[in-house]
Order: C-alpha cells, then structure tokens, then sequence
C-alpha cells in the first residue's frame, strides 16, 4: 500500500505563489502527478514527473508558471505555483503509480495513477 499526504495549499492574491508538498510513504512509486478539481468540473491533470525525476509533463495552461520536482530520498513531491490565477483554484492531488514502464515514464491519465492524496485546497482571489 502506499499513502500520500499533501500539504501547502491555502488561500492567496492573483500573482502570487504556494509550494504543494506531497509526502509518500508504504511501498515504491515511480511516475508521480498532480491534479485539480474545481467545483463542477472534472478531475484534470496538472503535472507529472518520472521516477527519475528527470522528465517532467504539464498541462498546457501551467506551463511556465508551476514546476513539478521530486526528492527521492525524501520520497516527497513537490508543485511550485507561481502567478497564481483565480482559474487555478481548485482542489489540488497528488498522485502516485506503481505500474513500472521505464525510470523517464510520465503518467498524465487519472486513470494511469493507483493511489491518491486527500487533496489540499488552493484558493487564488482577484
């Protein structure tokens, strides 16, 4: 079993930033994500990164302005949020996948991840 714990949500002004940290403990994961979901809508990817960390994957409007990362010592995961838009608000989670296609495989489907977190909320005013 794995069990995800994330953290570092809050509320903050357009343009500003937050640090999601997402803390993964029980057995090994390797592609690991991001996602959001907003009142009504969806679950939507967000990020994701590899196992080795060195691939990463965005979706189109956080491009440039979030950053996936990951300390594999840690066994954490980390989304930087910068310029935060009132469309970012959402109920951020982190995700985790045990299926193991290569150390450079990002996993961006809901369906592609096993395990989640409870989720933080991130509330972006304007």
């Amino acid at each position: 079993q794995v069990h995800l714990v994330e953290s570092g949500g809050g509320l903050v002004q357009a343009g500003g930033s937050l640090r999601l940290s997402c803390a993964a403990s029980g057995r090994t994961v390797y592609s690991m994500g991001w996602f959001r979901q907003a009142p009504g809508k969806e679950r939507e990817f967000v990020a994701g990164i590899s196992a080795s960390g060195t691939n990463t994957y965005y979706r189109e409007s956080v491009k440039g302005r979030f950053t996936i990362s990951r300390d594999n010592a840690e066994k954490t995961v980390y989304l930087q949020l910068n310029v935060l838009d009132p469309e970012d608000t959402a109920l951020y989670y982190c995700a985790a996948d045990r299926t193991y296609y290569s150390r450079t495989f990002v996993a961006v489907g809901v369906r592609d991840y096993e395990y989640w977190g409870q989720g933080t909320q991130v509330t972006v005013s304007s």
